[in-house]
Parts: C-alpha cells; sequence; structure tokens
C-alpha cells in the first residue's frame, strides 16, 4: 500500500494553477510513524517529531495568515477501510491558496517540514473550499 507524505510536482503544480483570492480549507489526515525516520539518524517517536514540527512551523503558519478551522480526535472509521485510522485530524484555513503557497516555500518552512517527514507514516492533504453551514446535507 502506497504512503502519501508529500505532494508530488505534478500534483502541487495542479493546486497552483488553481489561484484562488478566496479562503482556502486544508484537511489534514495523518499518521504518525512509531519511530520518526530522520535520515541523521537521531531517535524519537512520530509524534514527537510531529510536534517539532508544529513549534518551528507555527510562526510561519500565522504569518501566512493561516488558522486552525477544526480540529477533532479519530474515532472510528464508520464508511470506509476498517484498518484505517488517523492521529491527527484537522483542517487549517488559510487566506488564499497563495498564502499557502508561500508558506511552503518559505526557506524556515522547508527545515522545518523535515520534521514532518519523518514523523508521518502516511497522510492525506485535501484542498477544500468552505462554503457556509447549514441544516442540510445537500447543502
Amino acid at each position: 500500500m502506497p504512503h502519501h507524505i508529500d505532494p508530488d510536482r505534478e500534483t502541487f503544480g495542479a493546486f497552483r494553477r488553481m489561484e484562488d483570492a478566496s479562503p482556502v480549507h486544508m484537511l489534514n489526515l495523518v499518521r504518525f510513524r512509531d519511530q520518526a525516520a530522520y535520515p541523521d539518524g537521531r531517535s524519537c517517536t512520530g509524534e514527537e517529531a510531529y510536534a517539532a514540527y508544529g513549534r518551528e512551523s507555527a510562526p510561519i503558519f500565522k504569518a501566512a495568515g493561516g488558522r486552525i478551522a477544526w480540529s477533532g480526535d479519530f474515532k472510528l472509521m464508520l464508511i470506509g477501510p476498517a484498518d484505517e485510522h488517523w492521529d491527527r485530524c484537522f483542517i487549517a484555513e488559510y487566506p488564499s491558496s497563495d498564502a499557502f503557497v508561500q508558506m511552503v516555500k518559505n526557506p524556515d518552512y522547508q527545515k522545518a517540514v523535515i520534521h514532518r517527514q519523518a514523523a508521518v507514516a502516511d497522510s492525506r492533504l485535501i484542498r477544500l473550499s468552505p462554503l457556509p453551514a447549514g441544516n442540510t446535507f445537500a447543502g
């Protein structure tokens, strides 16, 4: 089963071509490695490495206008692969797609993302366009 850690060039290019001045929501589903896999061999858990990523990337995320719009604890896969679980589930909001692109291209973010790469066993990052909240499933 393939593991998804970073976007490939083609998909990131498609994201960049979707330039939009409206807010962007990014659904993040993250599963940690038991032990982080740093290229230099340092030892810590995946959760500890992800915490380092959070600490180091927070100022860049905030400077890009980012905020966490929603977060929650994974409890049960009701529809989907029964063996799939996630350690972190959240939606990050950015003021625009350009704000997200500028964040990931920031040299300090590039340094921080090493912790994410070491921490993550598998993930999903899904771009969403926020819609008004409502009272029905059909919107």
